[in-house]
């Protein structure tokens, strides 16, 4: 069930059976010379909207655009600040909690929004505590789809040590699974990118010149992303679960 293709009394009637939903976080930023931009954005919405169509819970809109700035130095790249993502999830969550959700699960595909994700949990808990309420109702997470016990095992099977960190062939084969006519095959030298450490936008590129860390994504399919989608989708509902019986 997704929010945006409901009613409101659609969701009126959810929120008698759940106080759960998903939110869908992502980034909107370069994936190397084969990877579309919207990736970070695209893989949680895929998986989200996978597990709603097994189990009865309901999708929020993505956060299509995170904290990216290191990729401006590639076309493309949005970034927000950390103070404005910090903005925009406090505001998500608390008119989802006006409505009545309680349980608000944000299902992330980019690791430069943890840290500032975490923030804005801190900051809507301490708002709370400094009010001296005798207790937050909401419960909020911040999962990592890529950091799923079978999704780890998919990926360690088909790419091992070609996984890398960004542009990596495991997320790249999401996307594929779900769009497969953006697959593309771009020869790329060295077959697996470099790691390393960067500063800014600008040192990014310098040191990552086609966007890539660490990973080979020519090693992509679209059967691969078949079964991370459902390894993911496994993952998803399994935490999901466990985190609405608390």
């Amino acid at each position: 069930m997704r929010l945006q293709l409901s009613t409101w009394p659609e969701v009126e009637a959810y929120l008698t059976r759940s106080t759960g939903i998903i939110v869908p976080i992502g980034s909107t930023e370069q994936h190397g010379p084969n990877g579309l931009i919207g990736t970070d954005a695209l893989c949680p919405e895929i998986v989200a909207n996978g597990v709603a169509e097994r189990i009865d819970v309901l999708v929020a809109p993505t956060i299509n655009v995170g904290m990216a700035q290191h990729h401006l130095a590639f076309p493309g790249s949005i970034t927000l600040r950390p103070s404005t993502l910090i903005a925009v999830i406090r505001d998500m969550v608390q008119s989802l909690a006006r409505a009545g959700f309680r349980h608000i699960y944000f299902f992330n595909g980019h690791g430069g929004n943890v840290a500032t994700v975490q923030a804005a949990f801190a900051e809507i808990y301490a708002e709370n505590s400094l009010a001296g309420a005798p207790g937050s109702p909401l419960h909020l997470k911040l999962a990592n789809w890529y950091q799923g016990r079978r999704v780890g095992e998919v990926s360690r099977e088909l790419f091992a040590g070609d996984e890398g960190s960004h542009a990596t062939p495991s997320e790249i084969s999401l996307t594929w699974h779900a769009y497969p006519q953006a697959a593309k095959r771009v020869a790329m030298q060295p077959a697996r990118a470099p790691t390393g450490n960067f500063r800014d936008a600008e040192d990014y590129r310098r040191v990552f010149p086609d966007g890539r860390i660490g990973s080979n994504p020519m090693l992509a399919s679209v059967e691969a992303g078949r079964r991370l989608f459902e390894a993911s989708v496994e993952d998803t509902i399994e935490d999901y679960t466990a985190f609405l019986a608390r």
